[in-house]
């Protein structure tokens, strides 16, 4: 089998030669074979279109190796002073899994790699193009034996063969296949990853599943040059025109039927794209306020055509039309004014002036920072009916402002049942919208005057326009009820709690009649009723103090609480530039189309929608969306969809599909910085991860009161009411699961509509549920966290057995000068911690932490927990397959339960030690107490530390009881220790065997004997 690597081209290398380039050449390392290419001089874009080609002899050997990629300067032919001028200095490397080998030339793309560093030191920039793919020998098995092979070498992925692998021949052939030429400097470059639908095997390396960096020629960071400015605030995305059409309105029409009137409407053309507004009937002066935009990539023609054309039943007729020329369009800029529209003179088809007719236009060269962007029809959505082209634009949403209503249910009196002979045993309903509550049941409430004292949270949204529903209901028999009592309360009249030390006081509340609207009525049962009512007894307020949690905790992106008195001010803002987004995958491919892409970006409670890209898997949107940050711990998300809302006869209950998701943390970000990289979007199904493409981001965040952003680190991550009084995490949870129903109806209300499935994709709607992989993430998780303490009793041990003795020395020196010097102790620690933080700051992350495959266990887990994750609730699996799967987590279930068990066992002998339940183990701990007391009192603390430290640090030969190690001479030698004999052992070496007499034989005995006897062979 050979395996063939083809050395396309490189880009944006870092000069190396004193001159502001570098000779470059790759040198490539494969199964200990290494093969170079030729050196390119004075080049930082070389391409050298070159073949390697590599032996391998076991080809299923192939997923476990590596292949080496490394890009040198050739220091030869270069300006240098130094006495190393002839060694090749590093321009970068790249280290590449065999599993990313293509398996057959067919199957091959070019694949391009940034370039790592090889050093700490190394200033590396740039990346490199290749061809990767392997060619089986002629006499080589069958492509199924091979397959199988490789495949079960592949399932051996962690355990490779200890051994070498044997070194083969070089192989170098050149390529004389043309390739794409490298980028231009202008534009940006584009990082392929492996496709996911061929791999198989093995999981791939963390590093085809990160992000990659780029630099796109934007002008945050080229600056402003002329045409390339777009704004002062919309600098995150590259500049895109359209040729803006507004249409304004038509004035003085010819009539075109017989009653003296039309029904006019106006179509625009430019080339093969045409748009056309929205007929209007029986008027010869329309107004249509509708804009179009062109995208200047699609422009096929150097004439804009608008024509007035009446709506008819067979033909619609034309009424006139006006032509313009794409040369005499001006440009316009924000923050630009509007460009006032004209009065244009209708023409007939021939080009005269039409006697009456005129049409008001606005006509401009424009960007994507226009604001007529977001409300114009696009070029690219032609294909859309005009019912659902309301889907495909951007859209800026808020979410509802949410509010948890507090209610204590205390007691009720005077409760009148039918049948009076029986105590009753009421139960009260709550219902807010589509919460619903109810208050368990009691022997102690069988009375007519009940208590209760229980007490229900609720989430209230803005403008709090649904009453509270309260009812007392008397349970008879089984599952009859008879209502007692009704109240409506409105949201709107509760009070407000900010504070916990400011209590809301009780109130006392009339029932109404159960056929009674419990407000309203007629006038004269009102005054009847008014005589005697039941009454109930409720603290009913809402407590604005909290953080209505409608996201996960790690991954929010507001912590403010609700009262608008306890929040803070702004610390800065958030700028995201959507770019595009690379090698989707085709969502619609059952239907012969691609993927309709659109992005969805939430921070806060503003959600950004862009417009909709269609049939395109590298769809481009560049449009930016600026956030106010208050909280720098706070989390930005960005998802993909697939909109499946477009065609006229789609069903109603369409769904859109989740491509994927990028999660961006402020936090990790530095302030005033822009980063711009390729996100992988991943999808994790049943069966297995899968990357669906790549989105290009690029954001900024620019603190503006650094002195605010210092002082939120000192302060907890939720506001105090959370910390002062607790939720309980089981009622927390369904309060945020309803929550995010409340967002998800709202912004589905919205127009255009922000889907449900889409709310609830980027709120983690089924984060709750059980999974197998997630248990075990997070149990690897919090191994690895303990994993620093086994670290240091590991790092102790080896200071107790002098492994290193300069070391344990020091050790000794540092922990007598603390002793003498105990105000030092704090001082040192702080300094120590000071110090690790400035080692660490070499090794600090440069981009954004993505998704780790490997710590969330996404790439490892077995596809019937993919499978089990990802099943509904209630279940709909088969009944032997959750039998299985309910035997399984019992498995699981009872492992903990034997470590909590083991726990609280220990727990409670360490409690038993002094309630006498081991009269003798009782006696002898205080008596212990005792002495240990009276011995520290008399003893000064800093002798008892350095009593402790000079035991638990004494030389092993101070704690060992085994004998010291022998050493051996040429002639017998005595030691006090036993006897030993030596044998040879057939020539072959020496072995020495030690003989100690028995316990009783060496008791009386006052001195033992070590003979160490030498043969020489």
């Amino acid at each position: 089998m050979k395996v063939v690597v083809e050395v396309v081209d490189a880009s944006d290398l870092m000069p190396k030669d004193g001159l502001g380039s570098a000779n470059p050449f790759v040198e490539v390392e494969l199964d200990g074979q290494r093969q170079r290419t030729a050196t390119k001089f004075k080049d930082l874009n070389p391409v050298w279109n070159e073949t390697l080609v590599f032996n391998l002899s076991d080809p299923s050997l192939l997923p476990n190796l590596t292949i080496d990629v490394s890009v040198y300067h050739d220091r030869r032919n270069s300006v240098s002073h130094s006495s190393d001028a002839g060694n090749p200095r590093s321009l970068g490397r790249v280290r590449i899994s065999g599993v990313s080998v293509a398996p057959s030339p067919s199957d091959v793309q070019t694949l391009r790699f940034p370039l790592d560093k090889r050093g700490f030191f190394s200033n590396i920039r740039g990346d490199i193009a290749l061809r990767l793919y392997a060619i089986p020998d002629p006499f080589s098995p069958s492509p199924t034996a091979a397959t199988s092979g490789a495949a079960e070498a592949a399932s051996f992925i962690f355990h490779p063969d200890p051994s070498p692998p044997p070194t083969q021949k070089k192989e170098k052939t050149k390529s004389t296949s043309t390739v794409p030429p490298a980028p231009a400097a202008n534009e940006p470059r584009v990082f392929f990853s492996v496709p996911t639908a061929t791999t198989q095997g093995p999981p791939r390396p963390q590093s085809e599943y990160g992000i990659i960096e780029t630099r796109p020629p934007l002008s945050s960071r080229v600056g402003y040059r002329g045409r390339d400015k777009i704004s002062s605030t919309y600098d995150l995305v590259l500049p895109i025109q359209f040729l803006y059409v507004s249409v304004v309105k038509a004035g003085d029409l010819p009539a075109m039927d017989i009653t003296g009137s039309l029904d006019p409407y106006v179509e625009v053309k430019l080339g093969n794209y045409k748009g056309i507004t929205k007929h209007l009937e029986k008027t010869q002066n329309p107004v249509f306020n509708q804009i179009f935009a062109f995208s200047r990539d699609c422009i096929q023609a150097n004439l804009l055509e608008i024509t007035v054309k009446d709506k008819d039943v067979v033909k619609d007729d034309f009424v006139g039309r006006v032509q313009l020329d794409l040369s005499d369009i001006p440009h316009r800029v924000p923050p630009d004014s509007p460009l006032a529209p004209q009065w244009y003179r209708l023409e007939d088809r021939k080009g005269e002036k039409l006697k009456k007719g005129e049409l008001m236009l606005a006509i401009w060269m424009g960007t994507q920072a226009d604001e007529a962007f977001p409300e114009a029809w696009h070029s690219d959505a032609h294909s859309v009916g005009a019912q659902n082209l309301v889907h495909t634009r951007s859209k800026v949403y808020f979410s509802p402002k949410l509010c948890y209503l507090r209610i204590l249910v205390i007691e009720a009196q005077d409760l009148v049942p039918s049948d009076r002979t029986r105590l009753p045993d009421p139960i009260i309903r709550l219902q807010l919208g589509h919460q619903l509550r109810s208050t368990r049941p009691s022997p102690t409430t069988r009375s007519v005057n009940p208590v209760w004292n229980e007490e229900f949270m609720f989430v209230a949204s803005e403008p709090f326009d649904e009453p509270l529903f309260l009812t007392i209901d008397n349970r008879i028999d089984g599952n009859k009820i008879e209502p007692l009592g009704q109240f409506i309360f409105p949201v709107l009249a509760a009070p407000q709690r900010t504070d916990h030390s400011k209590p809301i006081e009780p109130r006392w509340f009339n029932l109404a009649k159960p056929n009674s609207s419990g407000g309203g009525g007629d006038e004269a049962e009102k005054k009847k009723d008014s005589k005697f009512s039941s009454k109930i007894h409720l603290r009913i307020f809402l407590d604005t103090g909290y953080h209505v949690l409608d996201e996960s905790t790690h991954y929010s992106s507001d912590l403010r609480p609700t009262a608008k008195n306890l929040r803070k001010p702004a610390i800065g803002f958030l700028e995201l530039g959507i770019l595009d987004a690379r090698n989707l995958m085709p969502m619609k491919a059952k239907d012969g189309r691609t993927t309709d892409a659109y992005c969805v970006a939430k921070y806060g409670p503003k959600w950004v929608r862009t417009r909709t890209l269609l049939d395109t898997l590298n769809p481009k949107w560049h449009e930016q969306y600026t956030w106010e940050v208050f909280d720098p711990c706070t989390v930005v998300t960005i998802a993909v969809f697939d909109n499946c809302n477009l065609s006229g006869n789609s069903k109603e209950d369409a769904k859109d599909q989740r491509i994927g998701k990028v999660r961006i943390r402020l936090s990790t970000l530095e302030a005033d910085r822009v980063y711009s990289h390729y996100y992988s979007l991943l999808a994790l199904q049943t069966s297995g991860l899968k990357k669906t493409g790549e989105l290009h981001l690029a954001v900024r965040f620019t603190c503006t009161a650094w002195v605010n952003m210092v002082a939120l680190y000192s302060k907890p991550l939720l506001p105090k009411m959370h910390y002062v009084q607790p939720i309980p995490v089981v009622q927390l949870d369904l309060l945020r699961h309803q929550a995010m129903q409340i967002v998800a109806a709202r912004l589905g209300r919205a127009e255009p509509p922000l889907r449900r499935e889409t709310v609830e994709y980027m709120l983690d709607v089924d984060s709750h549920m059980w999974s197998l992989r997630r248990s075990k993430a997070n149990f690897y998780r919090v191994t690895s966290l303990l994993s620093g303490i086994g670290n240091v009793f590991r790092w102790f041990d080896s200071i107790r057995n002098w492994r290193n003795p300069l070391t344990t020395v020091l050790v000794h020196v540092l922990f007598a000068i603390l002793v003498c010097f105990p105000e030092l102790i704090l001082p040192t620690v702080f300094l120590y911690l000071f110090l690790i933080g400035i080692w660490n700051y070499r090794f600090r992350p440069r981009h954004p932490p993505h998704m780790d495959t490997r710590l969330s266990y996404a790439e490892l887990a077995h596809s019937d927990e993919l499978d089990e994750e990802f099943d509904t609730f209630p279940s709909s699996k088969p009944s032997d397959i959750v039998k299985m799967r309910y035997d399984r987590l019992r498995s699981v279930a009872g492992r903990v339960q034997t470590v909590v068990g083991d726990l609280a066992t220990q727990g409670e002998r360490a409690q038993a030690i002094l309630s006498w339940r081991d009269p003798r183990a009782t006696a002898i701990f205080i008596m212990l107490s005792v002495v240990i007391a009276v011995f520290l009192y008399i003893t000064p603390i800093q002798v008892i530390a350095v009593i402790l430290c000079l035991y638990l640090l004494r030389h092993p030969r101070f704690r060992s009881k085994m004998p010291s190690v022998p050493w051996s001479e040429p002639e017998e030698i005595q030691f006090t220790a036993g006897i030993i004999s030596s044998k040879s052992d057939g020539g072959k070496g020496q072995d020495v065997t030690c003989g100690v007499h028995s316990r009783e034989s060496l008791a009386g005995s006052t001195r033992l004997t070590l003979a160490l006897l030498y043969r020489p062979m």
